[in-house]
Formats: structure tokens, sequence, C-alpha cells
């Protein structure tokens, strides 16, 4: 089966990050923001961490256009707010997922964004949802450098929102489907105004 990886920056040091990786035998990093820098944590800007990880003989892929949570298509809103749903079926999103399929032929890979907490992040409800879908393993390499698969987050996804694993009336993919749209309208990307208050 084939696996794929996925961390958040957070504020580690480049060290750390770097050494994350290199626990897990990561090849590639595969950058999913859409806007690849950090205001607060300068070591992650896409220059500085390309540099860095080529020193670590590690590859930068940069995938944050095509698969980055900010769509630019403005059918893949509703209200201000991207809709994951539309934006997983949008050409770009796919021609990623493709993309990132074919590189995964040649590297071991992590997705790359900023959140360190997986279930806070697109790269675990978008992203990843739409690669296991796929048929690809999922583990989210966490802060602690442990490993957790896509099977156990969606478990405590289901317990956040207490969303009983056993219904009568629904199957167990019909309501992790529910935890995942509850999940996607609360991390999802809401635009803006000129002002910079969100619409």
């Amino acid at each position: 089966m084939k696996v794929i990886f996925t961390i958040g920056h957070s504020t580690h040091t480049l060290a750390r990050f770097i050494a994350l990786l290199k626990m897990h035998s990561i090849a590639a990093i595969c950058d999913v923001r859409s806007q690849p820098f950090s205001r607060i944590n300068h070591q992650f800007n896409r220059e500085e961490l390309h540099r860095e990880l080529k020193n670590a003989g590690i590859e930068y892929i940069f995938l944050g256009k095509e698969l980055g949570a900010r769509s630019e298509d403005p059918n893949c809103y509703i209200d201000g707010k991207v809709q994951y749903k539309r934006l997983a079926k949008t050409k770009l999103f796919q021609e990623g997922i493709e993309t990132l399929l074919e590189k995964m032929k040649s590297f071991r890979i992590a997705l790359m964004c900023a959140e360190k907490e997986p279930l806070a992040c697109h790269r675990t409800i978008l992203v990843a949802r739409q690669l296991q879908d796929r048929g690809v393993k999922i583990e989210h390499i966490l802060e602690t450098g442990n490993l957790e698969n896509q099977e156990t987050s969606e478990r405590r996804l289901l317990r956040q929102f207490s969303i009983q694993e056993a219904d009568l009336f629904r199957n167990p993919k019909e309501l992790i489907a529910e935890a995942y749209e509850i999940q996607g309208q609360k991390i999802a990307y809401r635009e803006q105004t000129t002002d910079g208050h969100n619409l």
C-alpha cells in the first residue's frame, strides 16, 4: 500500500523539524500552504525552508496553489467561506493530487502545513482524506515524533463532536463524513474584507 506522511511545522526550530523528518526517513516535503511563509516562525518561510531542507538532503515540493486551503476559484466559496467539498472537485485540486501521487513513486513524502494538530489543518481534513479515498495510507507525524494514522485521527474527530461510532441508522462512513463536514466548516478559510475583518 502507498503511504504518505503529514507534518505541521508549528513552532519547531528547523533543527527539530528536520530531525522529525529524518526520524521517519522522509525524503521530500510537499508544502500545501497557500501562502508559504510564516509571520511568526520565519524559519519556515519558503526560501529559507527550501535551502535548509536541501542542505539536509530533503527535496522541497510546493503544491500550495493546487492543494492549499485558500482557493482562488469563487465557486468554492459560500458566504465568503471555502467549502472543502467544492474545492476537492476542482480541476486544479485534482491535478495537485495526481502530481502528488506521481511524486510518491520517487520519494517518501510528508505533506507539510502549519498546524501541529492534524485535525486542525486542511492537510488532514481535505488533502489526506482525498488521498485516503485513492487507497493511500496516511500517517501523521505528531509533535512528539510519534505517528497517528488517519483512522485513529478519524476516531478522535468523532469523539470531538460526540458522534457515536455505533449508530442504528447510519453506517460508519456516513458518521465520519458528518464529522469531516463539521470540522471542515470550523477550520475553512474565510475571505477578509479590505479592513482585515472576516466576511
